[in-house]
């Protein structure tokens, strides 16, 4: 008799809510992965490039415009070498 009712969930359809069981937990642990990493990342400081740190020096008084320049030259050329 079980066997008969198996045979009948599967046929009318009981296999969409399988289907869909699935697919409810495979896209709530693709969301909470998503999320966690989003959370971890969130209040920190962002991260300063070295041009944005040396126009911060040269904004303090730190260094003289030349040293500036000839600074700002090198990272530009280290970033794009030819």
């Amino acid at each position: 008799m079980t066997h008969a009712y198996w045979n009948n969930w599967y046929s009318s359809g009981g296999w969409l809510l399988w289907f869909g069981l699935m697919f409810v937990l495979f896209s709530s642990f693709g969301n909470w992965g998503y999320s966690y990493r989003i959370h971890r990342t969130y209040g920190r400081q962002p991260r300063k490039e070295a041009l944005d740190i040396l126009s911060e020096r040269y904004a303090r008084g730190e260094i003289t415009q030349a040293e500036y320049a000839q600074m700002k030259t090198d990272i530009v050329a280290s970033v794009n070498p030819k």
